[in-house]
């Protein structure tokens, strides 16, 4: 049984989700403010996290978890909408970002997302078709229309990882310590070539089935539509 944590100041919607995810079977706990946050964080698997709270905010609340590198996932819900609030969820670390008012049945599809995610790389669990592209991973193989793409080591590895992140935005220094390794000096801009390079290769551009989505002054997302 996964276990959550629910920050939320608002009484009303932190009872709503503290019934509505028991419902589905997760063992919940809440917190109406930071500092009872800080004492709970630790037991959980997920947090759903309120951005403006009674005696904090949910960026510096995330930052201050990924600072101690706790095994949290960290799914931010929240009225903010601007952009740049966005951009500051994801910057600040968390693995989601969903705008109030919500769909319940949305948030516990993306609760369970980032929970499968977690418990095994999507890449071990089945080959894979991408925009039409067939990908047999074991193998290290990508086919279209029965014809072989050549990728290279370097890119196959970069669509491994963002492919075992689907729907989660992750850090060029996440994407170059993950594909590179953290001993090897590379150029935050190689990180946008190879993306480019995927990109191209695979047709993830907006509109397909999959796509490489850009977040300004962070990094990248391979987003499904399915």
């Amino acid at each position: 049984m996964s276990r959550l944590l629910v920050v939320e100041d608002d009484e009303n919607l932190r009872l709503t989700l503290l019934d509505n995810l028991e419902l589905e079977g997760f063992d919940v706990q809440v917190a109406a403010t930071v500092a009872e946050a800080e004492v709970l964080i630790g037991e959980v698997d997920l947090c759903i996290l309120d951005i403006m709270l009674p005696d904090g905010n949910g960026y510096d609340f995330c930052q201050w978890v990924r600072n101690r590198d706790l095994n949290v996932l960290i799914l931010m819900l929240t009225a903010r909408t601007l952009d740049r609030d966005i951009d500051s969820g994801f910057e600040s670390g968390a693995d989601d970002y969903l705008v109030k008012p919500y769909r319940m049945r949305e948030l516990l599809l993306r609760i369970k997302a980032l929970l499968r995610r977690r418990a095994m790389p999507l890449s071990q669990q089945a080959n894979t078709q991408i925009n039409g592209f067939d990908i047999c991973w074991p193998a290290r193989q990508v086919n279209h229309q029965g014809n072989s793409v050549h990728l290279t080591k370097t890119e196959f590895d970069l669509l491994q990882y963002l492919y075992d992140n689907l729907d989660t935005v992750k850090s060029r220094d996440d994407i170059l310590n993950a594909v590179w390794g953290e001993s090897v000096y590379v150029d935050n801009r190689t990180v946008d070539n190879f993306v480019a390079g995927i990109k191209k290769h695979l047709n993830l551009k907006q509109g397909q089935p999959f796509y490489i989505r850009s977040v300004r002054g962070v990094g990248y997302c391979l987003q499904s539509k399915q």
